[in-house]
């Protein structure tokens, strides 16, 4: 089965072609980060303008890369949630449009199940069951995957996400968007014990994760550094490593807990902000510990891409799974726990 995968939730478009006997065919992402950075976030209506610019063209590089023509595909996998509704629309419309004229089935995709999958995507990809960190700019939680499609929550952010913090707090020093790439280079050059920042929400039992209040305290310090406008080099060097110590040992013991309460020997790490090399070395330490075994997507795979939700995408078809009628809807808000589990055929 060669399922066409689109990825329109937020400021990628990415477009993908997976085989379920040869892999991933081809992919293709256009990032927006440069449009959106001249205004320190992202721009919902600018997002949905660009993606109806770059889809199809997208589209026909990633069908010429595969080496197939349209009529050679077996389904349209597409992001239908959670996400920015604009956004979210136009790749849920191209997708339904397309699928309609070339008269095989669609599939709406969970953006975050995407993330969940694509480690599976790698040559050592984890088998189920397994504990799952997805961390990024819009989500963090802690879930226990025991099947497709059967997630169990364990804890999650009941404020801030941990990539939202990053980008608040790299605001606060002047450091631009996306924050999270901005505040891990800084960091290298900052100075260990100068700032001790606090690890939100584990002096108590339990797994949810808050980061709102670390992002105040980020803004107290600067404060009464005079200001960011006031920082040198080497005290936004200081800030961004102490920061980011933060919020790693708070996801790492987080995860430490959420390994030792379900006994799972396998951990799973994805969304943008699993690139951060802090978190894959002290992760690595913590689990080693536990004997547990951590799995990520490869780099190219962490923030949004077309490849995870083509790949989902096959993996529910190929049980069977159909979108019925010709209507487009799609959901902003979107609990992973609401997806079923996929039978095994």
């Amino acid at each position: 089965m060669r399922v066409l995968g689109i990825e329109t939730s937020c400021d990628e478009t990415g477009v993908a072609v997976y085989d379920t006997e040869r892999g991933l065919l081809s992919q293709a992402l256009f990032s927006q980060i440069d449009m959106h950075a001249v205004y320190g976030g992202v721009v919902p209506e600018l997002a949905s303008r660009d993606h109806v610019r770059r889809l199809l063209p997208l589209l026909r590089q990633v069908l010429s890369d595969a080496g197939i023509g349209a009529r050679e595909l077996d389904g349209v996998a597409y992001t239908a949630g959670p996400g920015l509704a604009g956004a979210l629309l136009v790749g849920a419309g191209v997708a339904r449009a397309l699928a309609y004229g070339w008269g095989v089935p669609a599939l709406p995709v969970h953006h975050m199940e995407g993330h969940l999958l694509a480690p599976l995507l790698e040559d050592d990809a984890p088998e189920f069951p397994f504990v799952a960190l997805l961390v990024s700019g819009g989500h963090s939680l802690l879930l226990e995957a025991r099947a497709l499609g059967e997630y169990v929550p364990l804890g999650e952010s009941v404020d801030d996400a941990a990539g939202e913090a990053f980008d608040k707090a790299a605001k606060m020093m002047g450091l631009g968007y996306p924050g999270g790439p901005a505040i891990s280079r800084l960091a290298e050059q900052g100075r260990a014990g100068r700032f001790r920042f606090p690890r939100p929400m584990t002096d108590r039992p339990g797994l949810d994760m808050s980061f709102s209040g670390l992002k105040t305290f980020t803004l107290n310090t600067i404060h009464d550094l005079g200001g960011a406008t006031a920082l040198n080099d080497q005290d936004r060097a200081d800030v961004a490593l102490a920061f980011q110590e933060a919020v790693v040992d708070t996801l790492v013991i987080k995860c430490r807990r959420a390994m030792q309460a379900t006994g799972a020997k396998r951990l799973v790490v994805a969304g943008g902000v699993s690139a951060n090399g802090m978190l894959r070395e002290r992760l690595a330490r913590a689990m080693g510990k536990l004997g547990v075994k951590v799995y990520y997507p490869g780099l190219a795979y962490c923030t949004d891409n077309g490849a995870m939700i083509a790949y989902a995408g096959a993996l529910r078809l190929a049980a069977g799974e159909r979108q019925e009628g010709l209507g487009v809807s799609v959901r902003a808000r979107w609990p992973l726990s609401e997806l079923g589990r996929v039978p095994v055929r």
